[in-house]
């Protein structure tokens, strides 16, 4: 017997280390010390910088693999893993300095690898990170073949004067909500039976449904995918970040609009002495959404703690920037709106007032 005879192909994986190569490199930052294929990844701070603070996070893309591999999208769960991370550093007002990932997969596929590289690669460019390295484990027998999982690794740096903590939110202070892409990457858990329950497939469109709720409105039938709806790349809001503080915009605190929705993420940027009063109506919910909860009949609570529902992140600022902040906002592409307030005094047991029931 031989590692390839066990189910370990050496020989492909060092092509597929080949094949990224362009990829990673399209990442490199200034700071980047050597190339792919060292031991370790070596990258300097920024120069200037007084007292930097490093920043890290690390997350997965979790139960959306099993879609997108289902449908091979893997170039876009390469951005959502960068996403993932990316979008929880930058919350403090770090910048994106490097990033690491690790794929485990039962057979090395360098077709499907190098396309979930590449999907990783973008979301570092757009991110303004370097890829700094990762590692590509072949796991036969523990993972069946074909299949994979994913893993990302992002250290930001800020300085210590000007991280954004939360101790600067204060009564008066408003909410700005920036548009999600879809679902990005929570809730799939959920998502994938009620796919299985509705037998839907690659031809099912997506549409609006009849009802009004909250934040919703009636609409016609889109004529795009549901499931390609559904494998829509995270968004990232890392170069929104950069562009509001270059701009001076006195951002007081952040959220990024992951698992648990806005009633379990928006309270982590203000401290416990204040509440948020949101208006669920300040916004037409996507019809993805509305989808989701006809055809999964998800109580109304549980679709506010689970998904995103077209908030993806939620800038807190003082109320005189606000109209400057939006302006910035549309101009690097992004929807966003007022959503809300900040207001002293805990709202009973909830930091979170305004939503449905």
């Amino acid at each position: 017997m031989d590692y390839r005879t066990a189910g370990v192909d050496v020989v492909a994986g060092r092509a597929f280390v080949e094949r990224i190569r362009s990829s990673v490199e399209s990442t490199r930052r200034p700071e980047v010390l050597g190339g792919l294929g060292g031991f370790g990844g070596l990258c300097r701070l920024p120069q200037g910088l007084r007292k930097p603070l490093l920043v890290a996070g690390t997350d997965g893309v979790g139960t959306k693999l099993e879609l997108a591999q289902a449908h091979g999208r893997h170039h876009d769960v390469g951005i959502d893993l960068v996403a993932m991370c990316v979008n929880d550093v930058i919350t403090c007002g770090a910048e994106p300095l490097f990033f690491l990932d690790y794929i485990a997969t039962g057979k090395l596929s360098p077709a499907a690898m190098a396309e979930v590289v590449e999907g990783i690669a973008a979301g570092c460019r757009q991110s303004g990170c370097a890829l700094l390295g990762g590692e590509t484990a072949e796991m036969p027998g523990f993972y069946a073949p074909g299949r994979y999982d994913l893993a990302g690794f992002c250290v930001a740096v800020v300085e210590e004067d000007e991280r954004i903590d939360g101790q600067q939110v204060r009564p008066g202070d408003r909410i700005l909500a920036v548009a999600s892409s879809g679902v990005h990457s929570n809730g799939f858990s959920l998502v994938r039976p009620i796919l299985e329950a509705r037998g839907v497939d690659a031809t099912t469109p997506l549409e609006t449904g009849s009802s009004r709720g909250p934040g919703s409105s009636r609409g016609p039938s889109s004529s795009r995918g549901l499931i390609e709806a559904l494998l829509t790349p995270t968004r990232l809001y890392g170069s929104l970040v950069q562009a509001l503080r270059r701009a001076g915009i006195p951002l007081h605190g952040m959220a990024h609009i992951t698992g648990g929705g806005l009633p379990e993420n928006l309270p982590r940027c203000f401290p416990g002495h204040l509440h948020a009063v949101i208006d669920p109506h300040s916004w037409e919910r996507p019809a993805l959404f509305r989808w989701l909860q006809t055809n999964g009949e998800v109580p109304e609570a549980d679709l506010w703690n689970t998904f995103n529902l077209g908030v993806g992140y939620c800038l807190v600022l003082p109320a005189d920037a606000v109209a400057d902040a939006l302006a910035i906002c549309h101009e690097q592409g992004h929807q966003a709106w007022e959503l809300g307030r900040i207001e002293d005094g805990p709202a009973g047991e909830q930091p979170l007032e305004g939503l449905p029931g």
